[in-house]
């Protein structure tokens, strides 16, 4: 017995860890092939980026790998970049905030005072632009805001002006206007998802302790829901600094935003300078989802307390 009780205990260490090591792998095995796929699609890309923007082009527009630091220099150095970038960064944040004002009402009033039936049919509708290509829509919007589309045409016709107008086309104006049309439905579904868990009888306990009705809604409302409004700034903000379809349909050439100054790069066949710029958004987009992940984490511990 106690032979049988000695080997046994010298054996189950070793056959231990191989369980283990098998229900790891196999509770890893789902990942493995999204895993494969993001370093296939997106980290291999970003290594030979990052690459070539150490790298610079000669008279003849060919790559020289000749390790530098002069891209970037050159995107610090050079006031152009700078100011494209920081209106990228004000055009991103202006689209963010018009878009949270409009979705937070409208989300507030479906969700509050709406069947359940009819919210689905609703959120439907606002998904419904998604069916149809990116590309078609940002076109629509350059038929409705042009020279000879429809708000010209009405205008117009009641008089308030004389002859078309480009007020409403090829201008900042009209990029904020597509970009809220285009990240509005982010905005929503983000802001529907965080009210459909809020209990609104808090609102209602609120005001009758003496709250008035703005004081509920920023002292009671808005903590519960930030996550779902930091989750809705995620969806607009970052990808607006990526964006170069909209600017350049219906913003021409005063309406280019930091992305533009990449594709133009990279058509000129300037593919270090371009890789530079790209990086640096990078870097800077990893900033913002390393500080939006923390406040959603500051979120979560709020709300469990």
């Amino acid at each position: 017995m106690t032979a049988d009780t000695a080997s046994a205990a010298d054996v189950a260490p070793l056959a231990g860890p191989r369980p283990g090591l098998r229900r790891r792998l196999e509770r890893a095995a789902p990942f493995l092939p999204g895993l494969a796929m993001l370093t296939l699609l997106f980290v291999i890309p970003m290594f030979i980026m990052l690459a070539f923007s150490f790298w610079k082009t000669n008279s003849s527009f060919d790559l020289v790998r000749d390790w530098n630091l002069n891209n970037y220099a050159r995107f610090f150095n050079q006031p152009t970049y700078i100011r494209t970038f920081a209106k990228t960064l004000v055009m991103a944040s202006a689209v963010t905030a018009a878009g949270l004002a409009i979705s937070l009402p409208f989300t507030y009033f479906l969700v509050r005072y709406v069947s359940r039936r009819f919210q689905r049919a609703v959120l439907l509708a606002v998904i419904v632009p998604f069916w149809t290509s990116y590309l078609l829509r940002v076109y629509a919007w350059q038929a409705i805001l042009g020279e000879k589309g429809a708000l010209n045409q009405f205008l117009m016709a009641t008089g308030i002006i004389q002859q078309p107008s480009t007020l409403f086309v090829y201008n900042d104006l009209a990029v904020f206007v597509v970009l809220i049309y285009v990240y509005f439905p982010f905005a929503a579904l983000a802001l529907y998802a965080a009210l459909e868990k809020f209990d609104f009888t808090q609102l209602n306990a609120a005001q009758d302790l003496g709250a008035r009705p703005d004081q509920a809604f920023r002292h009671i409302l808005l903590p519960q829901i930030r996550t779902g409004i930091i989750t809705a700034c995620i969806f607009v903000f970052i990808p607006i600094l990526g964006e170069f379809l909209t600017p350049t349909l219906v913003g021409g050439a005063s309406g280019s935003l930091i992305a533009n100054l990449i594709v133009n790069f990279t058509r000129q066949g300037q593919f270090p300078e371009g890789a530079a710029l790209a990086i640096v958004i990078a870097v800077f987009v990893t900033i913002l989802l390393v500080v939006f992940r923390r406040s959603l984490r500051v979120e979560d511990v709020v709300a469990r307390g």
